[in-house]
């Protein structure tokens, strides 16, 4: 598919994000599709964003800092608890309505459902170059889907081959891992996938000059997202009840950022462990309360099993914090075990004791050491390096020539 004479062209381009999730949701996707927008406006090109509309109506235009945002007629997905479906009759309408008028040089799909494949459609008959992230795996869809498991391994099958057959469609496909990339080779038949990280911009999260951050009088692990099925929050939580049974000196407490359709079950696990003293669940915070948290937190720990990159984790680790994560998925590309933290196996919160324990026995020095190389590691997975990679695959530049220097 040939982009408008787009290879090496100085002219600022028009780009348009096609996501299924998009701000104010709160997740890995909708967070990197809005850096990527105010990065791409940061550079003089004109962004459109489509996502579902957040709320009942008809389609919509928001005229935000970083975008032009579509919001789409969408519908409340019983089973979740922000989630909105956009039926795939109506996403094809109104992306051919809105192509039509925007007329980018470049649309980035964002997944393969819903707006991200009435857009990849579209923009093949429209013959406008197509570039592909995934940030998804079809899996995690199985808690909020009510059938039987024999439905749910058919259904994912079925969409790890969708994802193969549209995405496969334009010039290029990328994931934020190598790992992601491989996951998509085997199940989707997508081999040349382009691991490009999602970015993290790790002067946003290290101490402003002259800043003083008050540590808390305890020692601290910090989780932060969504508390969903697939992040096992309960396995920290019953960590840190461990602790308090058979490393009472060591005191450890948990704060947890975010919130979702697990606070309940969450709030009961913490009830029944007996550490409502212990695990502090904060909610929802602002972004400078957020990057106070990161700062004054001694070990960061993400226990989930579904994370194709992990922004938080890169965000904990920006912020010189040791790290223990679950050996996941692509969380283990982010630790060096016993340099930056350590992994743990998926699911045991006796194991991931041991390991928070393994951190904070460190003398003052080596812990400090263990956060340095956390900074280290999450440096290399530069935002600006992420969005030149982007920007030159809108101009033309082929995934072949990206995949030589990765």
């Amino acid at each position: 598919m040939s982009p408008r004479e787009l290879p090496g062209a100085p002219r600022p381009l028009t780009v348009m994000i096609a996501a299924d999730t998009y701000p104010p949701d709160v997740n890995g996707a909708a967070t990197f599709c809005f850096r990527l927008a105010t990065a791409l406006h940061a550079r003089g090109h004109e962004v459109h964003v489509v996502a579902a509309r957040t709320e009942d109506g008809p389609d919509t235009v928001e005229h935000r800092p970083e975008a032009t945002v579509h919001r789409l007629q969408s519908w409340h997905a019983p089973t979740h608890e922000y989630y909105r479906l956009v039926f795939p009759p109506r996403a094809r309408r109104s992306m051919r309505r809105i192509m039509a008028q925007v007329e980018p040089d470049v649309v980035h799909a964002q997944c393969h459902y819903m707006i991200g494949a009435a857009a990849i459609r579209v923009a093949e008959q429209r013959r406008i170059r197509t570039v592909s992230t995934n940030h998804f795996m079809p899996e995690n869809l199985e808690p909020f889907l009510p059938f039987p498991q024999w439905i749910l391994d058919r259904y994912s099958r079925y969409s790890w081959w969708q994802m193969g057959r549209l995405m496969g469609r334009g010039a290029a496909v990328t994931t934020p891992t190598a790992l992601a990339a491989r996951a998509m080779a085997e199940r989707a038949g997508l081999d040349r996938v382009l691991p490009i990280s999602n970015g993290i911009d790790a002067a946003a999260y290290e101490p402003a000059p002259g800043e003083v951050v008050e540590r808390p009088a305890n020692p601290t692990v910090l989780f932060v997202g969504r508390l969903a099925v697939e992040k096992h929050v309960d396995v920290l939580v019953r960590a840190v009840a461990h602790l308090a049974r058979t490393r009472p000196d060591l005191d450890v407490h948990a704060e947890i950022v975010g919130d979702g359709e697990q606070r309940d079950a969450i709030d009961r696990v913490i009830a029944e462990e007996g550490v409502v003293d212990r695990v502090h669940r904060r909610g929802h915070v602002s972004e400078e309360e957020l990057h106070r948290a990161y700062l004054r937190a001694d070990v960061f720990c993400q226990p989930g099993i579904a994370e194709l990159q992990s922004l938080v984790s890169l965000e904990a680790m920006s912020a010189s914090t040791p790290v223990v994560l679950a050996d996941a998925l692509a969380l283990p590309h982010l630790v060096d075990e016993g340099v930056n933290g350590w992994l743990f196996p998926p699911g045991d919160p006796v194991a991931l004791a041991d390991r928070i324990a393994r951190v904070l026995d460190l003398p003052d020095t080596e812990r400090a050491a263990m956060g340095e190389a956390s900074h280290a590691k999450a440096a290399q997975h530069s935002a600006h390096r992420t969005v030149d990679l982007f920007e030159r695959l809108y101009r033309g530049e082929t995934a072949a020539r990206i995949r030589a220097e990765l």
